[in-house]
C-alpha cells in the first residue's frame, strides 16, 4: 500500500515534484482564464494572498513560529520569487500557454548555469553544451513569437525562468538549514502580497464576479499545494534531479492548453520545447553525479 512516511527520501522527492509539476499547470490554467479580466499584479495579489491566508493557518496548526534565524536568505527567496511570479504571469496572459510554460521552465538551465556560482559546484564541457542547446530551444520559441509582436512577453518569460533558478537554489540553501517548508512558503507569499499590493495602488481595479471567484480560489489553491510540494522536494529529493522533473509542467501545460482553451503550438515551438526538454534532463542528471 501507499505510504510516503516509509518511502526512501529519493522516491519522496519524484512524489513531491510530480505534486508540483501537476498543480503548478492547473495553476498556470488558472492564470489565463483569469488574465481575460485581470492584470498580472492583480494575478499575483489573489495568488499569494490566499496562498497566505492558507499557510499562516498551516503554521499556526503545526506550531511552527514566523521567527526566522535567515530572514536574509527567506528575502532572497523570497523577493527574487516575487519578481519571477509577476513576470512569469505577463508571459501566461500574453502568449500561449504550452509557450509561457515552456520559458519559465529554462529555470533548470539556468540552475545548472549557476550551480558553480551560487552552491560552488563544478561543472563539465557537456553540461554547458547541453545548456547551450537548451537555448537553441529557447531560440526557436522566441523565433515566431517575435514574428506576431510578442517578443517582449517571450523576453519576459525567459527572465522568468532565470529569477525562478535563483530562487530554487535558495530553497536548496534553506532546505540545508532545516528551514520548514512551511515557513519558507510563507514568507515568499507574504513578500508576494505586499509586493503587489504595493504595484496595485494607483491602478484601476476589476471587481470579481462570482464566476471569477471560483477561478481565483483555483489559482491560490493550486498555487499553495504546488508550492509546498516544490519546496518539499528540494528539501528531501536531489536538486537536478528535481529540476529535470520539473519539466513535466510544459507537458501539462501544453495538454491543457489544447484541450481547455484549444491552443495549438506551431512546429518551430515544438521542436524547441523539445530541445529544451532534453537539455534540461540530460543537464539535471549529469550534474547530480558531479562532487
Amino acid at each position: 500500500p501507499f505510504n510516503l512516511l516509509n518511502m526512501p527520501k529519493l522516491q519522496k522527492g519524484v512524489f513531491w515534484m510530480l505534486t508540483a509539476t501537476l498543480f503548478f499547470s492547473i495553476m498556470g490554467l488558472s492564470v489565463k482564464l483569469g488574465s481575460l479580466k485581470f492584470s498580472p499584479s492583480e494575478l499575483v495579489f489573489y495568488r499569494s494572498s490566499i496562498s497566505l491566508v492558507f499557510i499562516y493557518f498551516l503554521m499556526r496548526l503545526n506550531h511552527i513560529k514566523v521567527q526566522t534565524n535567515y530572514l536574509s536568505l527567506h528575502l532572497k527567496r523570497s523577493i527574487t520569487g516575487f519578481v519571477s511570479l509577476i513576470l512569469f504571469f505577463y508571459a501566461i496572459a500574453h502568449l500561449p500557454l504550452g509557450t509561457a510554460i515552456s520559458l519559465n521552465y529554462t529555470s533548470p538551465l539556468f540552475v545548472g548555469f549557476l550551480l558553480p556560482f551560487v552552491l560552488n559546484r563544478k561543472l563539465n564541457l557537456k553540461i554547458y553544451a547541453s545548456i547551450f542547446i537548451g537555448f537553441l530551444g529557447v531560440f526557436c520559441i522566441l523565433k515566431p513569437v517575435f514574428q506576431d509582436q510578442s517578443f517582449f512577453a517571450g523576453l519576459m518569460g525567459l527572465l522568468s525562468g532565470f529569477g525562478a533558478a535563483l530562487a530554487y537554489l535558495y530553497i536548496t540553501q534553506l532546505g540545508q538549514l532545516k528551514e520548514p517548508d512551511i515557513r519558507t512558503v510563507f514568507y515568499f507569499t507574504l513578500i508576494s502580497t505586499v509586493g503587489s499590493a504595493t504595484l496595485l495602488i494607483g491602478q484601476e481595479i476589476y471587481m470579481p464576479a462570482i464566476d471569477d471567484l471560483i477561478v481565483l480560489l483555483i489559482l491560490g489553491t493550486s498555487a499553495t499545494i504546488a508550492q509546498i510540494a516544490l519546496t518539499r522536494a528540494y528539501r528531501v529529493g536531489n536538486t537536478l534531479s528535481n529540476a529535470g522533473m520539473s519539466y513535466l509542467t510544459i507537458i501539462f501545460s501544453a495538454l491543457l492548453g489544447l484541450v481547455v482553451l484549444d491552443e495549438a503550438i506551431d512546429m518551430l515551438s515544438l521542436i524547441g520545447i523539445v530541445l529544451i526538454i532534453l537539455s534540461g534532463i540530460f543537464v539535471s542528471f549529469k550534474s547530480s553525479r558531479l562532487k
